[in-house]
């Protein structure tokens, strides 16, 4: 059954909202997110509103209303309120040393599991990163940036070929947006 849909969504106050070449641009100081539209969906930016619009929607077309404006929340939610996620590095063996080399944008993990190699993991532009002893700290206004780069920290100290009750040696993530796994 096709439906009309219609969404609006209320932009902040300090956050500017432009469509462009089927982008959605928003920024706020000298912050700003970028987004491509899809093209079933109407988006439209008035009177301090994000419009979206989708006539006679089928079932594939309300999918990507919903996500569409999940997206354009978690862009104002960034905006005002940066995302942050927490790691935690866990030496059971081997004290491992975690430190940020801000030229090469790369987490340095040093000593991880006795190996003589730094372990170098690329982090991703656009993310502040902190490290505070074993607690690392990772803030951006992108969820999909500050997400990708937990998972690629988390990932750059994974275990293999190892009995991994008995090596648990790693980083981990114990905090992100709207979750804690303590």
């Amino acid at each position: 059954m096709k439906i009309n849909l219609h969404e609006e969504i209320k932009i902040p106050e300090g956050i500017n909202a432009v469509v462009e070449n089927n982008e959605l641009i928003m920024k706020k100081d000298s912050d700003e997110l970028k987004r491509k539209l899809n093209v079933l969906i109407d988006v439209k930016v008035e009177a301090g509103k994000i419009i979206l619009e989708a006539k006679k929607a089928t079932k594939r077309e309300r999918k990507i209303f919903g996500t569409m404006g999940a997206h354009f929340n978690n862009m104002i939610k960034g905006l005002t309120e940066k995302f942050r996620y927490k790691l935690q590095a866990v030496s059971v063996h081997f004290p491992m040393n975690v430190s940020v080399d801000k030229e090469k944008n790369e987490l340095v993990v040093k000593n991880f599991l006795g190996e003589k190699t730094d372990r170098r993991i690329k982090l991703v532009q656009g993310v502040d990163v902190k490290v505070d002893k074993d607690m690392i700290e990772i803030e951006s206004v992108n969820i999909e940036k500050a997400g990708q780069c937990a998972a690629n920290i988390e990932k750059g100290t994974r275990v293999t070929g190892k009995d991994r009750r008995v090596y648990q040696d790693g980083i981990y993530i114990i905090e992100k947006p709207g979750r804690v796994f303590l």
